[in-house]
C-alpha cells in the first residue's frame, strides 16, 4: 500500500525510522527498569513511595555515620578533649617539687626490698632503656613501619644484656613538647623506679648496630651521666656538636635530680624557648638560628656551670655511644669483611644514630629515599647479628629475605654460636644477696 502513494525511495526511509524508533523504546524501557530495581520501586511502583524508600535510606546512613562517631567519642571518655591550660607566664618553669633528699629515700627503698638490687652483679648496674615516638600515626606512611624496626632492634639488644625497657607513646607535659619531651618522663621514671641505678635515653632515630658490645661499666663508677662527646669541642670550643643527647646514660640519684632542674627552664615551648634559642645561638659555635634545644642547652650548661657538674660528667669517645649515620652506613660491608662484633667503635659502631632523617615526618634534612634505605641496611646490620644465632642471615644488607647458614642437626645444643649472644656472661642476674 505505502508502495503505490509513495515512491520506493521514502518508503525505506520511513521504515527506517520506524526501527529506530521502536530501539529507542526499548532502551528507555531497559533504564527504567534498572533504575527502579537500584533505587527501589516502592510497595505499589508509585512515584511517591519511591521517593520514601530513598528518604529512609539515607535517613539510615546518616544514622550509622552518627552511630560510628559516638562510638569514636566514647573512646575518649564521650567528651571533646579539653585544652591544656596555658602556662602562668609569672612563675618559673619546673619539672615537678623540688626533691633534695632523694638519695636517702631511695637508699631506704633498696634497703627495704632486696628482692630487687639495683646491681645485677658485684659490677652489672639494673639499666632501664628509655625510648619513645609520638602518640600520633606518623606522617609518613611508612614512618610507622620504620618506628617498628627500630623498637625491635632495641628491644633484641636489651634482651641480650638484660637490659629492661621502657617505651613512651605519652607526652607527660604539653610545654615541653619536641626536644624537650625526654626530660619530664626520665625524671618520673628515675623517681618511680629506684630499683634502677642508670637510666639509657635512646632516641627512635637511633639503632644498636653492635649486639655484642657491652658497656664497660666499671668505668663509669664516678660518673653520674655520659654522653657521646669530646671535653675539647665542649670546654674550649664551645661547639653545640661537642655532644650528643640522642643517647647517654643518667645515674638514678640527687644529682641527676638537681641537673634535671638546671637543664629544664629552657624547654617551655613558645616564647620562653624562642628567646633562650637567640642566647645559644649567640654563646655556641657554628649553631644556626632556631628554638632551644636540649642538646645545645646542655653543653651551655656544662661550659657555664662547669664547676658544678664536670666532674660527673664523662664525654664518652672510645666507641659509638652515639655514631652520625653519615659516616658509617657505606662502611658496613667493609667493617664485615674485616672486622667483627663486639669493638663498639669506628670499625663496628655501637649506635649508628639517623640524626636529621626523622623518618615519622614528611620533611626531613636529607632525602627520605635515602634515610630509609640506609635505615633498612643498619636494621639488617645489626639483626644479622641476631639472626645467626639461629642459623640465618639477610641475604644482603638491602633485602628483607633471610637465608641459611647453618644446616639443622639432632644435636641442637651443640651448634656454634659465633658470637656468644645466646647465653652471654654478662647476662647473668644474681641476687647479691644470695650470694652472701
Amino acid at each position: 500500500m505505502w508502495e503505490r502513494c509513495l515512491d520506493e525511495r521514502r518508503v525505506r526511509k520511513i521504515q527506517r525510522a520506524f526501527r529506530r524508533g521502536k530501539l529507542t523504546l526499548l532502551c528507555l524501557f531497559m533504564t527504567i527498569i534498572v533504575l527502579r530495581s537500584t533505587l527501589g520501586a516502592g510497595k505499589f511502583g508509585t512515584p511517591e513511595q519511591d521517593f520514601n524508600d530513598i528518604s529512609d535510606r539515607l535517613r539510615s546512613h546518616h544514622r550509622v555515620l552518627i552511630e560510628q562517631h559516638s562510638s569514636s567519642s566514647s573512646s575518649t571518655g564521650g567528651v571533646a578533649e579539653e585544652e591544656d591550660p596555658l602556662p602562668d607566664p609569672s612563675k618559673p618553669y619546673s619539672l615537678g617539687p623540688k626533691i633534695s633528699d632523694w638519695d636517702k629515700q631511695r637508699a631506704h627503698w633498696l634497703h627495704s626490698h632486696p628482692e630487687t638490687p639495683n646491681f645485677l652483679t658485684a659490677t652489672k648496674p639494673r639499666v632501664l632503656l628509655v625510648t619513645g615516638s609520638s602518640p600520633k600515626p606518623c606522617e609518613n606512611p611508612v614512618g610507622d613501619h620504620y618506628l617498628l624496626k627500630s623498637i625491635k632492634n632495641k628491644i633484641d639488644y636489651c634482651r641480650v644484656h638484660g637490659i629492661e625497657i621502657f617505651y613512651n607513646f605519652a607526652l607527660l607535659d604539653a610545654e615541653m613538647a619536641g626536644f624537650w619531651a625526654k626530660l619530664p618522663l626520665i625524671r618520673k621514671l628515675l623517681l618511680s623506679h629506684p630499683e634502677i641505678e642508670f637510666l639509657w635515653w635512646m632516641d627512635s632515630d637511633a639503632m644498636f648496630t653492635d649486639m655484642a658490645f657491652e658497656l664497660p661499666w666499671d668505668r663509669y663508677v664516678p660518673y653520674n651521666l655520659i654522653m657521646h662527646g669530646w671535653n675539647e669541642m665542649v670546654y674550649n670550643d664551645r661547639n653545640w656538636i661537642g655532644l650528643n643527647t640522642g643517647s647517654f646514660l643518667l645515674r638514678n640519684s640527687q644529682w641527676s635530680l638537681d641537673l634535671l632542674d638546671a637543664w629544664a627552664p629552657m624547654g617551655p615551648k613558645g616564647k620562653i624557648r624562642e628567646e633562650a634559642g637567640k642566647v645559644l645561638t649567640q654563646f655556641l659555635k657554628d649553631r644556626p638560628v632556631f628554638e632551644a634545644d636540649d642538646q645545645s642547652a646542655m653543653v651551655y650548661l656544662l661550659v657555664t656551670q662547669k664547676d658544678r657538674w664536670a666532674d660527673k660528667v664523662y664525654l664518652e669517645s672510645a666507641y659509638y655511644l652515639h655514631g652520625y649515620w653519615g659516616i658509617l652506613v657505606d662502611r658496613y660491608e667493609e667493617m664485615m669483611e674485616n672486622y667483627h662484633p663486639g669493638l663498639g667503635d669506628h670499625r663496628w659502631p655501637l649506635v649508628t644514630h639517623f640524626v636529621g632523617c626523622k623518618p615519622c615526618g614528611k620533611f626531613g634534612d636529607y632525602p627520605v629515599e635515602r634515610c630509609l634505605k640506609q635505615m633498612d641496611r643498619a636494621f639488617n646490620f645489626g639483626d644479622n647479628q641476631i639472626l645467626q644465632m639461629y642459623g640465618f642471615t639477610h641475604k644482603s644488607l638491602a633485602s628483607r629475605k633471610v637465608k641459611r647458614v647453618r644446616n639443622e642437626t639432632a644435636n641442637p645444643l651443640e651448634a656454634m654460636d659465633e658470637l656468644g649472644l645466646l647465653h652471654p656472661q654478662f647476662k647473668a642476674v644474681k641476687n647479691l644477696n644470695s650470694e652472701s
